[in-house]
């Protein structure tokens, strides 16, 4: 065997835990009242968020003339956008530690899950093929 072949892979588990965000992207407008609590939050308490958070790569990004959001990018390479528009410091604060605790997968519906079966039917599968022949 190649030693390279015997490397392991990082992955949760057992022995350890792996945090699937890796980046934080925030974005503002500098002149728009709507990004004030965003700057506020930028302003105050970003610096303690990302000493809490040392796992994660922050980014503060400008964008002119737009609404403020924030990107979170994952491991898995998936990235989920939140607009901060509307949200107050405490609500951004939210925000942030729904992006922190998602794994960056689809969401997947709950409801109307298609039935898998791992045995055969009971009657089999119909065929025209082996089926008697109809008398008159």
């Amino acid at each position: 065997m190649l030693r390279a072949q015997l490397k392991s892979l990082p992955a949760n588990g057992h022995g350890s835990w792996l945090p699937q965000i890796r980046k934080l992207v925030f974005e503002y407008c500098n002149d728009w009242p709507s990004s004030a609590n965003t700057r506020t939050f930028l302003q105050r308490d970003l610096i303690t968020f990302a000493r809490n958070n040392p796992h994660v790569e922050i980014v503060v990004k400008q964008r002119n003339r737009k609404e403020p959001i924030v990107r979170g990018l994952y491991v898995n390479g998936r990235d989920k956008v939140i607009a901060l528009n509307k949200l107050e410091v405490t609500g951004i604060h939210k925000k942030l530690e729904l992006l922190l605790d998602s794994s960056g997968l689809k969401i997947k519906p709950l409801k109307r899950r298609t039935v898998e079966s791992t045995t055969e039917a009971a009657r089999g599968i119909w065929s025209g093929l082996h089926a008697e022949r109809p008398s008159l």
